[in-house]
């Protein structure tokens, strides 16, 4: 078998396959077997039918179409993986002279008893090639931000604290700042009139500016119309910039009772000795999560200035395919937390579901950036990940996350341990650099 790669521009090759008559008159004589092997032939047991009578029964055109089938999956993988050469999607097949197969036909003056070949051209994407800039210089240069808790943090976390816990009484009168409101509502030019029900807090800001301020006053079964001015920006393009007609009904007002913050109400919400040491874990918990926040800060100006000194050439396959998994994720997210369909949601943002894939290109981008980035390092750096390693966070994922567990054995087992294999050699690369910045 004789082989040419070239590289072509936009981080494509083209792979040339020839196959000598030999190799392609073995791969044709195989074909014919497979052919054969369940055809039933009056005088002959299944699978002993002669060669000769298979190719008269299925016809040498037919078998010819199946071997050059066979031989370009055949050769371009063992091309592929010989030269380990990452191909993105499938590739461009081009049937080439001379060979025994031309044009998807039969040419009879060049059938594989003239003794010709099987020559193809193949023209596939690859994972772009890049020139890594001195990541560990880069990262030298980034310096980590302390992180700390101002007291007034922990305030606002006691304030929603005290809120959760809060009680609810019905009232008589009519309702003012403070008060938990339940209502019920229209608009003509929202969700096609649809009656809807709600219940905040009356000063909180929760609908269009405004809003609210018309319901102060109102009593329990009182009902009220009035128009609002959407803002020119509102997400809602149908509505962006016009005056909107509501009609309100109130259907409950209640008093908002908060407990005080002292010792008792620390004791009542779980294994605290006083208020002080739930301020502490307060104060553990903010840190946590900032120190959280900080990594990924780290993290990502790490990358966005290694990201700044390549030159880039992206196949759009592969820009493609990102987007698509970004839009199959949100469908997904769509579904668990908003409860609609997908086409619900796209009416609702007023948009097309091609727009809203368009409008993930730049992210797409970042992604697929990042991906050859942290894949680059780990081969400059030899990070490796063991058996081990990977069952261990198998294992941590499903004890934490019961739903993943239920669906494990749907799962692909390998391409579960190939992702987890490359979250963990990820996370390897990502300490290497953290490791390099200034404190």
């Amino acid at each position: 078998m004789k082989t040419q790669i070239k590289k072509l521009s936009k981080s494509q090759i083209e792979i040339e396959i020839e196959l000598s008559s030999e190799e392609f008159t073995g791969i044709f004589e195989e074909t014919i077997f497979n052919l054969g092997k369940d055809l039933e032939i009056e005088g002959f047991r299944k699978g002993k039918v002669p060669k000769e009578i298979i190719e008269r029964d299925i016809g040498q055109e037919k078998i010819l179409k199946e071997a050059a089938e066979r031989a370009i999956k055949e050769s371009y993988v063992r091309v592929v993986l010989e030269n380990k050469i990452e191909v993105l999607g499938q590739p461009e097949i081009e049937i080439l002279p001379p060979t025994t197969f031309q044009e998807n036909r039969l040419e009879p003056a060049t059938s594989r008893k003239s003794g010709g070949g099987f020559k193809f051209r193949a023209k596939t994407a690859v994972l772009p090639e890049i020139q890594l800039p001195d990541y560990r210089k880069i990262a030298s240069q980034i310096r980590k931000r302390e992180v700390f808790v101002e007291e007034k943090e922990i305030e606002e976390a006691l304030k929603w604290l005290q809120k959760s816990r809060a009680k609810f009484s019905q009232i008589e009168r009519s309702a003012q700042k403070g008060d938990f409101v339940e209502i019920e509502f229209d608009c003509p030019q929202i969700e096609n009139g649809k009656r809807q029900k709600d219940g905040f807090l009356l000063s909180q800001g929760h609908l269009i500016l405004g809003f609210e301020e018309k319901l102060e006053g109102m009593k329990q079964g009182e009902e009220k119309e009035f128009s609002l001015e959407f803002p020119e920006q509102h997400f809602q393009k149908n509505v962006a910039g016009q005056r909107v007609n509501f009609r309100v009904k109130m259907i409950s007002v209640q008093k908002m009772e908060l407990p005080e913050i002292n010792d008792q109400f620390a004791k009542s919400l779980g294994q605290f000795e006083d208020l002080n040491s739930l301020k502490e874990n307060i104060k553990k918990g903010i840190k946590l999560e900032k120190g959280i926040l900080e990594k990924q800060r780290i993290r990502q100006e790490i990358l966005q200035k290694i990201v700044e000194e390549i030159s880039w050439e992206i196949p759009e396959t592969l820009i493609e395919a990102e987007k698509n998994r970004i839009v199959e994720d949100l469908k997904k997210q769509v579904a668990d937390r908003l409860k609609i369909s997908f086409e619900q949601y796209l009416e609702k943002i007023n948009k097309s579901e091609k727009d809203l894939k368009d409008s993930f290109q730049a992210e797409a981008e970042r992604r697929i950036k990042n991906f050859l980035i942290l894949k680059e390092i780990s081969k400059n750096e030899n990070i490796k990940v063991s058996e081990e390693e990977i069952k261990e966070e198998i294992n941590k994922i499903l004890k934490n996350y019961p739903d993943i567990a239920k669906t494990e054995k749907e799962l692909d087992p390998q391409k579960l341990k190939d992702y987890y294999e490359e979250v963990i050699k990820n996370e390897k690369v990502f300490q290497l650099l953290e490791s390099l910045t200034l404190k």
